[in-house]
């Protein structure tokens, strides 16, 4: 009887310590929020967009199971698959600028160290992301922009393409929309701009990101994306800004936000998260949701994923819908576009 006790007290031990490692290392990622409407997509884009999505989940979750893998290695591998699929905004994907340029935005961040990288504002590094970490490891800035974030890149040996490398026709069409939509909206008064609000927006905003914990429990976060289409004077969005954008801390959690930045900005809305799971004692579901209800309740929208070291995920938004996904210990994939 005895030993049939112990035997049971073991496998109970046995149980835990492998549900807590099937927990211990999984990632979340988000192609960016939107009016996203099944009626709007076809099969064989929705597909796409998936599989676009399941792909960047392999390329992270690779690493999560190779012995020593990190979480930064695995943000940083499932966001470079983002950057080069033209389907997100992001890299090769990324929308222009009111001057039919490509300005590009990224930033990541270690939770274990709290170590942050960004650039914003580039025009030919192939990968911003990468560039992002380049600038978190190999220089003493948080931040750099423009042609010296470029320069930087350069020499830290980086792919540097012709701006020509983020055209696509689709971003394209879609910048010559937004100037019509801008034409349109100069000639209507409030009341009918309110009208022409929603489409405007489709074509405004979008982003990429993850988030992991690896076997050792320690939480990444990484972001990027091309910004607002048809922006001007060089507007820098959420996503490369420590805290507002992007966040990561072991003791919290590790988020990334996509939507209207100008309200994540304002709100600081990732590093809020972190604060009411620290300071509020608020569950990683319950913060993430009231981050999002704030900016809703300010006229923003968007979403975020968060994870904490428990492998607990949270992914709220509030449009009407968002690419997301998350992969599991054991490889078990789930991606979602609608509500």
């Amino acid at each position: 009887m005895i030993k049939k006790s112990l035997f049971l007290i073991f496998m109970c031990f046995a149980l835990q310590f492998v549900v807590a490692q099937q927990r211990n290392y999984v990632m979340a990622i988000h192609g960016g929020a939107g009016t996203i409407l099944k009626k709007n997509l076809t099969d064989s884009m929705e597909a796409a967009y998936k599989d676009g999505l399941k792909q960047a989940l392999l390329a992270g979750y690779r690493i999560l199971q190779e012995e020593g893998g990190t979480s930064l290695d695995a943000v940083e591998a499932a966001v470079k698959v983002l950057e080069d699929n033209p389907l997100f905004n992001a890299g090769k994907g990324a929308v222009f600028t009111s001057e039919g340029k490509n300005e590009l935005d990224a930033a990541i961040m270690d939770g274990k160290t709290l170590s942050a990288g960004a650039v914003a504002g580039v025009t030919n590094i192939k990968s911003p992301i990468q560039a992002a970490r380049a600038v978190m490891q190999h220089s003493p800035h948080v931040m750099m922009v423009g042609a010296g974030a470029e320069q930087f890149a350069k020499e830290q040996g980086l792919e540097i393409v012709d701006p020509s490398y983020f055209y696509t026709k689709e971003r394209w069409d879609g910048l010559q929309k937004a100037r019509e939509l801008d034409s349109l909206a100069t000639q209507l008064d409030h009341d009918a701009q309110s009208g022409i609000h929603e489409v405007y927006k489709d074509y405004k905003y979008g982003t990429v990101g993850a988030v992991a914990v690896d076997r050792a429990g320690n939480l990444a976060a990484a972001t990027s994306t091309g910004g607002m289409t048809n922006k001007r004077y060089g507007r820098v969005g959420d996503a490369p800004i420590t805290g507002a954008g992007n966040y990561a801390d072991n003791a919290t959690v590790a988020v990334s936000c996509t939507g209207w930045g100008e309200f994540f900005i304002r709100s600081v809305a990732a590093y809020d998260v972190a604060a009411r799971v620290q300071y509020g004692g608020l569950s990683i579901a319950d913060a993430a949701a009231a981050v999002i209800k704030k900016i809703g309740d300010m006229g923003g929208d968007g979403g975020l994923i968060a994870i904490n070291k428990q492998g607990e995920v949270a992914m709220p938004f509030n449009t009407a819908g968002m690419y997301r996904g998350v992969i599991k210990a054991d490889g078990t994939i789930e991606v979602e576009i609608y509500k």
